[in-house]
């Protein structure tokens, strides 16, 4: 960021909860370390700011009307470091599985925010390697944030898809065709209708009595190749 001020987003439908944060945040804002660039009263409100001030932190409330703090992180496809400040301690668990910089309670101590802030501003001043790119995943209360590259598999179930990685199999709300304009097609091949594969999980390869190809994958699973994408599949793979 090159010493330029943290831009801060703050997301609560709470008026009085949003002033307090601006309180709390006025320290760090005189001396120019914290830019408040925007409020948001709801999910919804808050993917609309986010899209057009591109804060680098949100501070985020979990209970709002119309959508959840965690909804509106699995709405995003590139969220902005998170620090969740709400009056329950349920979501603390779910709050850091997906990767959010801190949980505070409310009413929200000076000193926990302070802290949380010079994380936040630590890891935007750093220059480190570029990082996998990541896709949000949200199945019931459970929440992810999943590299691209640790995903093996995706299967279409309608307007899901079911994501495979490591011991996960949680379903996500958005069809097999949307996360493919996502993917790495040097990395990520469409195996059939209803199948993307992982090309660096594919272990071995076999053809197969219907003219394609059976992708043995490090997990043991096997994934058919049809007959049409066989021929792009050896192109890729330069056989």
């Amino acid at each position: 960021m090159n010493g330029q001020p943290l831009k801060v987003l703050l997301v609560d439908d709470e008026r009085l909860a949003r002033a307090e944060l601006r309180r709390l945040l006025a320290p760090h804002v005189q001396r120019c370390a914290v830019e408040i660039v925007g409020e948001a009263v709801s999910a919804a409100d808050a993917i609309a700011q986010i899209g057009k001030l591109r804060p680098d932190l949100l501070l985020l409330d979990v209970q709002m009307p119309g959508g959840s703090g965690f909804d509106l992180l699995a709405a995003l496809d590139d969220a902005p470091d998170v620090i969740f400040c709400t009056a329950f301690d349920q979501y603390a668990l779910q709050a850091f599985e997906v990767s959010a910089l801190d949980y505070l309670q409310k009413p929200v101590q000076a000193a926990r925010l302070a802290t949380a802030l010079a994380r936040a501003g630590a890891r935007a001043q750093a220059v480190p390697p570029p990082a996998p790119r990541k896709v949000f995943i949200k199945d019931g209360e459970r929440c992810w944030f999943v590299a691209f590259d640790d995903i093996r598999l995706l299967e279409s179930e309608g307007n899901y898809t079911r994501v495979h990685f490591g011991a996960q199999h949680p379903l996500m709300l958005r069809t097999l065709n949307q996360l493919e304009e996502k993917l790495d097609p040097s990395l990520f091949l469409r195996a059939n209708r209803r199948q993307i594969v992982n090309l660096a999980q594919v272990a071995q390869l076999t053809a197969n009595a219907a003219d394609g190809l059976d992708l043995h994958l490090l997990d043991g699973s096997v994934v058919e190749v049809s007959r049409r994408r066989a021929q792009q599949f050896k192109s890729v793979c330069g056989l």
